[in-house]
């Protein structure tokens, strides 16, 4: 019979697989190096994080740090949770998990799952702020009788466990034949344990680092990005800067395609910094295939893998999410308000603008709304002019029959009396995605302006008669 004795017996040893369908950008596939990726989802729990969570666990014991009964707290993005939360299930630990709010339900779900408390933090703060994750973790950890905080940021065994398994996985996976290496940072313990086994045994090895934009590991400006799991605001002591030869920084936008494509051509199911890793060995094999036919020949490329898709359905495989976020192109996203201004009434005869005055009967603005075949109409204070200064109201045809049912009488009233507070504005180089989420937002039309004057009104009719017409 074969079976493992515990769930940590079945960590490592993870499957190598050749890219051949997200590849195709790159030419004639006899032309392109080989290009494998470690599937490190493969692991139990669904992460190359199951590597160091037993090994720093074991480390403490061994110290005297971490006793039975003790508890477990760590600031994590989830998936190094929840290599800890499989180990101290075993060991007969309680855990704490202290996140940052951009992290997804699902991956504070399952540290919840294998019962650990999930304590959420503001993403968007300093590391030195009392309300990081990193403080809050330290602080628990201070606070509370027989804590033990792994911190993977400075835990040494973090790169060791690496530089002790994946790097001699690899090697023999390939051969000894491996050139290069590629995988996204958060820590640096995987990029760097991995580096520094595979630079012992070949020097000529080159390890390229995938990096979110806004990450500072490659040398960026700190800013916030969306991408989970990789990247940092600060340098961790577990990363070993010596090891990477060259950095790739990579968009939310090109990881959360990316990734998806992963899914969708190669049936891998990907999370984000998978995306990241991709973009970058895809850029890495552009290199290697400028560097003539030789070299392609002798090119073979691991990219890691670091998880699976199961902790990202409510984000990156949720295209609502994709869209809000300015990540998953729409109908509207590149065409401007004014274009649909120019060409919704062709050869109608309808003016650009049509303005009601203050001083006119209420009477007169439903002539006029009835008279060009109108729903929306602004207001202006000025006699015959129309600066955007001048504007101060709307009348609408819900807005007046609202008044007229219940008061007949407002019909002898002026449009100063009777109309609605003025649409929001918006500029005709604006894209109609833009004019989307002013429409959802509540607005029941929105005043388009050109050079500081109104052009015209673009209301929800207008906007899904467009994209009735322009779905492809």
């Amino acid at each position: 019979m074969q079976y493992a004795e515990s769930i940590l017996d079945l960590v490592g040893r993870t499957p190598l697989v050749r890219l051949t369908r997200v590849t195709r950008d790159l030419g004639p596939e006899n032309a392109q190096p080989l290009i494998l990726a470690k599937l490190e989802a493969m692991n139990p729990g669904g992460s190359v994080k199951d590597r160091i969570g037993l090994p720093m666990i074991e480390a403490a014991e061994r110290a005297g740090i971490l006793k039975p009964g003790g508890t477990i707290v760590e600031p994590t993005s989830g998936n190094t949770g929840h290599g800890l939360a499989i180990a101290a299930v075993l060991r007969g630990y309680r855990c704490i998990f202290v996140m940052a709010d951009k992290q997804s339900p699902e991956k504070q779900a399952l540290l919840r799952a294998y019962g650990a408390e999930v304590v959420l933090c503001p993403t968007n703060v300093e590391p030195e702020s009392p309300e990081s994750y990193y403080s809050v973790a330290a602080r628990l950890a201070r606070d509370i009788p027989g804590a033990f905080k792994p911190d993977q940021y400075w835990n040494m065994e973090n790169p060791d466990a690496h530089e002790r398994t994946t790097g001699p996985e690899l090697w023999d996976q390939t051969d000894g034949r491996i050139t290069h290496l590629i995988a996204s940072a958060g820590t640096g313990g995987t990029i760097s344990g991995i580096g520094r086994h595979l630079k012992g045994r070949n020097p000529a090895i080159t390890i390229v680092g995938a990096d979110p934009e806004g990450s500072v590991l490659s040398g960026d400006i700190a800013r916030p990005y969306l991408t989970e799991g990789v990247g940092e605001d600060f340098l961790p002591g577990t990363h070993d800067p010596s090891v990477v030869d060259r950095w790739v920084r990579v968009s939310d936008r090109d990881a959360f395609l990316m990734a998806r494509r992963i899914t969708r051509e190669e049936g891998i199911l990907a999370g984000e910094s998978c995306g990241t890793a991709v973009v970058a060995a895809l850029d890495e094999a552009r290199r290697v295939m400028a560097a003539g036919a030789d070299a392609v020949k002798r090119a073979v490329m691991v990219v890691i893998l670091p998880d699976g898709g199961r902790s990202y359905l409510s984000k990156l495989y949720n295209d609502e999410w994709m869209r809000a976020n300015g990540l998953l192109a729409t109908t509207g996203a590149t065409t401007r308000v004014g274009d649909l201004l120019v060409a919704r009434h062709p050869g109608a005869g309808i003016p650009d603008l049509v303005l009601a005055r203050t001083t006119e009967p209420a009477g007169i603005a439903i002539d006029r709304l009835q008279q060009f075949g109108i729903s929306q109409m602004p207001v202006s204070q000025d006699p015959e002019g129309e600066a955007l200064g001048g504007i101060v109201g709307a009348v609408s045809e819900k807005g007046l029959l609202d008044r007229a049912y219940r008061d007949p009488s407002v019909m002898e009233r002026t449009i100063g009396e009777v109309m609605d507070p003025p649409l929001p504005t918006i500029g005709v180089g604006a894209t109609l995605d833009d004019a989307f989420k002013l429409l959802a937002s509540g607005a029941s039309a929105v005043l388009a302006v050109s050079d500081g004057r109104p052009a015209g009104v673009l209301t929800k009719l207008d906007l899904l008669e467009y994209l009735a017409h322009n779905r492809g």
